[in-house]
């Protein structure tokens, strides 16, 4: 009885080092973000360009992305929903815009995506699966993209200094971060305002928030918890499909750009919602994009099972606005709404309002050419 109870004892001792440990950890990021932070008197212009000149800065950490967009992208898609709609733990190595490896934690298992200087692989652990794929112009959001420093560099990418401004300082990851807000001008902005903090040494985004029009909280927050400023070894980001896996070729962009090849486009116009056509390289002619920044919008044709997935989503939502224009639906700053003229169906979505929409959406069935 004695030794059991000694035992007993060890094991109580044993589960309060394990306790003590997962409070430890997950106090000490809330302990460090409470922690003042320091300013400089950077100007918001040249925060902004060093974050766009940051690419090649290396580094490792661990980032978290938060969002709240329930994209309705049916099934055909569902990796890209997931990304935007739930939470995302990542472990990245960042040797470059061509050498990085970004590996996605959930309780399923862990999904790992490398880029090299040819293209992508995706190696899902639990499968023992590799898909292969190429580099185009038309890809889709993956994980790297969702980085604070990547998303950071593509939202500040074409933003006017009238556009940006300095917001004080705070502390992410350990580190002090310097403010700095994007406020788009377009009058069919969905976004209402992006945030990010910048480490003002490298130029890292460490955080950035976007916030949709009249939100108090951000539909997309992505942050690193964790980060190492040192050049990761290129054996952790290189990847060679292992002796038995399975190897595909990654084909998830594919949907949209076979719809757009085999539908007879309809004639887009120069300007849509006010909004200017901006040249999408290597795309169909059936697929637009317009606007600039963080303040864009797509038409493209949709085959017709992701049709249907979107119009259920769409009846089925006690959000949409349903009126003379057709129905359509705001998910956070990101709007969205199906077009079905006589040739085929269309999809608007973008980062703009519901009434820009509607615009786009009866200036393509009355004048579609340019």
């Amino acid at each position: 009885m004695a030794g059991m109870a000694a035992r007993g004892h060890g094991a109580a001792r044993r589960w309060a080092v394990v306790v003590a440990l997962v409070v430890v950890l997950v106090a000490t990021p809330l302990v460090l973000r409470a922690l003042p932070a320091a300013d400089a008197d950077v100007p918001a212009a040249d925060l902004a360009a060093a974050v766009l000149g940051s690419a090649d800065v290396g580094f490792s950490g661990y980032a978290v992305s938060a969002g709240g967009l329930a994209l309705p992208v049916g099934d055909q898609l569902p990796s890209l929903a997931d990304l935007f709609s739930d939470r995302t733990a990542m472990r990245v190595w960042w040797r470059g815009p061509e050498d990085h490896r970004v590996d996605v934690l959930s309780g399923a298992g862990e999904t790992g995506t490398h880029r090299d200087a040819t293209g992508t692989w995706t190696w899902e652990y639990e499968r023992a699966t590799a898909a292969r794929g190429a580099l185009t112009p038309f890809t889709l959001p993956a994980p790297p993209d969702v980085l604070p420093t990547s998303l950071a560099r593509r939202l500040l990418s074409e933003a006017d200094d009238a556009e940006l401004a300095r917001i004080g300082a705070r502390r992410v990851a350990g580190r002090d971060a310097l403010g700095l807000r994007l406020v788009p001008a377009e009058d069919a902005a969905g976004v209402e305002r992006v945030d990010v903090w910048v480490e003002p040494d490298s130029g890292l985004a460490l955080q950035v928030e976007v916030y949709g029009k009249g939100a108090d909280r951000p539909a997309l927050d992505t942050r690193f918890l964790d980060l190492d400023l040192a050049v990761p070894a290129a054996a952790v980001t290189a990847f060679f499909p292992p002796v038995g896996s399975s190897v595909r070729q990654a084909r998830e962009a594919e949907v949209v750009l076979e719809a757009g090849r085999r539908i007879t486009p309809v004639p887009l116009p120069d300007e849509l919602a006010g909004l200017p056509r901006r040249q999408l390289e290597g795309a169909p002619p059936g697929i637009g994009l317009y606007g600039r920044g963080v303040t864009v919008l797509a038409v493209a044709p949709v085959p017709p099972g992701l049709a249907r997935g979107l119009r259920t989503a769409l009846d089925q939502s006690p959000d949409a606005v349903r009126d003379d224009a057709g129905a359509r639906l705001a998910v956070g700053p990101v709007a969205l709404m199906l077009v079905e003229p006589g040739h085929g169906p269309y999809v608007l979505t973008g980062t703009v309002t519901l009434d820009a929409l509607a615009a786009a959406a009866g200036q393509l069935q009355q004048d579609p050419a340019p």
